[in-house]
């Protein structure tokens, strides 16, 4: 009998990109077996107001805190309100920039995404992640046909981490959630551009990570529907119908990491590559 695994949060908060604190977020995750990250990746987090819209996220849905962000006020609101929350903070760079200083005898410029090049290729996944953000859950549907790739599933089946690892690697993403008896946008039927994927997952995944989600606070939410595995059953097979009847391709995420999600996505359109 395959042993249940405990899922936690982890907020992963850059003022770049992200792609360095993912792998060290992901690096440690994988340490503990028992134990299953839901990841929230905030990337281009550069200022008061984006980052305090972050906070509140995370103490909705509290775990740990991992950040890469060089300027010393937003680092010490982080460090600041996860004390607040009794929630562990960790500023990934930090220990390694302070053993560069001592060694090198000089302080760090501290300038944002200094490790990448300011190439094509950077500049082109820098816009990935802006349009990605901005076409998160079904936002700005008018400008669908503008995407790469546009994701649809049902809730908890990783649409927003895939969109992002995509947008890093320079794939515009959009993602929307499929709820029965809401009608998707009539923009997505009409863009050509795009490769529609839907994202799905067994019934027991799904309740799984649903029951670990705290949604306790939203007005007119219902646990038992939400976790109930008969009602997702009924979204699942709605999906599954909504994407045979538009010759939609379904990936199935279950026991897919987003890496090997992503991979399969890329796979399906060649020209992403």
């Amino acid at each position: 009998m395959e042993n249940r695994k405990n899922f936690f949060h982890l907020h992963l908060i850059s003022d770049s990109t992200g792609e360095t604190l993912i792998s060290a977020g992901r690096a440690a995750a994988a340490q503990f077996q028992s134990s299953l990250a839901v990841e929230h990746v905030y990337p281009l987090i550069r200022n008061r107001k984006q980052l305090l819209s972050v906070l509140e996220a995370v103490d909705q849905e509290p775990g740990i805190v991992l950040y890469t962000i060089v300027d010393h006020e937003l680092a010490g609101l982080i460090d600041e309100r996860c004390r607040e929350m009794g929630l562990p903070s960790v500023n990934v760079l930090e220990p390694v920039m302070i053993t560069f200083q001592a060694y090198l005898g000089a302080p760090s410029r501290r300038r944002v995404g200094a490790q990448h090049a300011l190439n094509a290729d950077y500049f082109k996944r820098i816009e990935a992640l802006n349009f990605t953000m901005d076409h998160d859950d079904g936002q700005m549907p008018e400008s669908y046909d503008e995407a790469d790739v546009v994701l649809i599933g049902i809730s908890r089946t990783s649409k927003t981490p895939t969109s992002i690892y995509l947008a890093n690697r320079g794939i515009k993403t959009a993602n929307i959630p499929i709820v029965q008896g809401v009608d998707l946008p009539e923009s997505l039927y009409r863009a050509v551009r795009p490769l529609i994927v839907g994202l799905i997952a067994t019934t027991d995944r799904i309740s799984q990570v649903r029951e670990n989600r705290d949604l306790g606070a939203t007005q007119g939410f219902d646990r038992h529907h939400y976790t109930d595995r008969a009602s997702i059953n009924e979204e699942l097979k709605y999906a599954r119908a909504l994407c045979a009847r538009h010759n939609w391709p379904i990936i199935d995420v279950t026991r897919r990491s987003i890496e090997e999600t992503a991979a399969a996505i890329v796979a399906l359109r060649p020209k992403l590559r």
